[in-house]
C-alpha cells in the first residue's frame, strides 16, 4: 500500500500463472483477502460463467463480437485464446491503479504474462505456480468437479505445454502446501514493493535526509 511508503510508490503488476488445477486461483483469492493494497484485475472473457461467478467481479462476460471490437480498439493490454474461449485485460483500470500506487493481481496464462511483460516491462513481477506432481494435478482437476472428464483430459494434455514456460517467470513456487505457498507469495510481493526503482520519491527523500544530517553535523561542530 502507498501508506507504507511515505516517499511515494508506483504500483506493480503481480502476475500469477499455472496449469489448470495447480492452485493459482485459490492462492490469488487468499492473497487478495490478506493484502488490502492489492487489487484484482478483472479480465474480459467470452466463456460462460461458472456456478457462483459474478459478472464484473470475477470476469466481464461478453460475446465474441464485443471482445474483438475491444482488441481492434487497442483497449486490452493482453489477450489470448484458451480452450476455445477468449480472455483479455482491459487497459484503462490497470493504468489508473498503477498511477495511484496500487498493486494489481493478474491470474493469467503464460501467453498473457508474456504480453504484459512486453507491454509494461518495468511494472511486471511474474510468478509461476507448479503442482507437486502430475497425479496430484489430475486429482485436483477431478475433485473440483467443474469440468467433464473430456475437459479434464484436455487440461492435463495442455499442462505440459504450460509448464514448459516456467523459466520465463521471475519466481517459481511449488504448491505442495497451501499455507506455505501463500506465505511465499506474500513475501515476494513485499520484497518487490520495496525495490528502489519503484519508490518514486526516494531520491528526493534521501537528498533531504542527507542535507539534514549535514546541517546537524555542522551545528554540532560550531
Amino acid at each position: 500500500m502507498t501508506d507504507a511508503y511515505p516517499t511515494g510508490r508506483r504500483g506493480l503488476l503481480f502476475v500469477i500463472s499455472s496449469p489448470s488445477g495447480a492452485g493459482k486461483t485459490t492462492l490469488s483469492k487468499r492473497l487478495l483477502a490478506s493484502d488490502a493494497g492489492l487489487r484484482l484485475s478483472v479480465s474480459m472473457t467470452t466463456r460462460a460463467p461458472r456456478p457462483g461467478e459474478v459478472d464484473g467481479a470475477d470476469y466481464h462476460f461478453v460475446d465474441e463480437a464485443r471482445f474483438r471490437s475491444e482488441v481492434a480498439a487497442g483497449a486490452l493490454i493482453e489477450w489470448a485464446e484458451v480452450f476455445g474461449n477468449l480472455y483479455g485485460t482491459p487497459r484503462a483500470p490497470v493504468a489508473a491503479a498503477l498511477a495511484k500506487g496500487w498493486d494489481v493481481l493478474f491470474d493469467v496464462d503464460w501467453q498473457g504474462a508474456r504480453q504484459l511483460a512486453a507491454a509494461m516491462p518495468d511494472d511486471v513481477v511474474r510468478v509461476f505456480i507448479l503442482p507437486p506432481s502430475a497425479p496430484a494435478l489430475e486429482q485436483r482437476l477431478v475433485q473440483r468437479a467443474q469440468d467433464s472428464a473430456e475437459v479434464v483430459a484436455r487440461r492435463m494434455a495442455k499442462a505440459a505445454d504450460e509448464i514448459a514456460h516456467w523459466a520465463d517467470y521471475d519466481y517459481a513456487v511449488l504448491n505442495d502446501d497451501l499455507e506455505r505457498s501463500h506465505a511465499t507469495l506474500a513475501s515476494i510481493l513485499a520484497a518487490e514493493r520495496a525495490r528502489r526503482a519503484r519508490q518514486i520519491g526516494l531520491a528526493g527523500f534521501v537528498a533531504a535526509l542527507q542535507a539534514d544530517l549535514a546541517a546537524m553535523k555542522r551545528a554540532s561542530q560550531s
